[in-house]
């Protein structure tokens, strides 16, 4: 009955072993059959999902694409506003330097102007001078002639130049109104200036 016994046990092992392998084999074939249909069928998901997440993405990434753009036409805008700035800096610097130069030429023009005027004062001062010395050494009664036909103001300037003593020998040759007109205007020269 031993033998008979390890027979059956060895008969069942081996029907367990085969059922085993065909399972096995059965799995093996379903897997390899029916996973290339799976992953079709998973990869028609998976590229739905995809589809669906691109048009998900697809405002969104068109957004980045306008605000990409925007930001580049910022950026032109800078350096084109950069540019005009920089031009107009050079133009700036470039009118100073005239500027600067007209200003040069300017102050030795006036420099040049007040050396002019300083000489014509002086000359025009030295020519008052030596015409009053003239009134004055000419005869009282001559000189007198010559201050009847001036203008009062312009006649009571060279008086107001000359000696005392001259100026009243010239006065006193001179008719009366005349003599009255230039001693009112000698003696208003002074009456407006501001005595404090």
């Amino acid at each position: 009955m031993k033998v008979k016994k390890s027979r059956t046990t060895t008969r069942g092992g081996a029907l367990l072993l085969i059922s085993v392998l065909m399972i096995g084999s059965a799995l093996i074939r379903i897997g390899l059959e029916a996973g290339p249909a799976l992953a079709r069928e998973g990869g028609t998901e998976s590229m739905q999902k995809a589809a669906d997440t691109q048009s998900h993405d697809s405002p969104a990434e068109a957004d980045l694409h306008a605000l990409l753009a925007t930001l580049r036409q910022r950026e032109a805008d800078l350096n084109q506003r950069e540019s005009t700035v920089m031009e107009r800096m050079r133009a700036l610097e470039i009118a100073e330097v005239a500027i600067d130069r007209k200003l040069a030429d300017l102050t030795q023009a006036e420099e040049a102007l007040r050396e002019t005027v300083a000489a014509a004062s002086v000359a025009a001062e030295s020519d008052l001078s030596r015409l009053t010395e003239v009134y004055e050494k000419m005869k009282p009664k001559e000189s007198a002639a010559l201050f009847e036909e001036m203008d009062a103001t312009f006649a009571a300037g060279f008086l107001a130049r000359m000696r005392p003593e001259a100026a009243a020998d010239i006065m006193a040759g001179l008719s009366p109104k005349v003599a009255y007109t230039i001693s009112v205007v000698l003696a208003g020269r002074n009456a407006n200036v501001p005595t404090e």
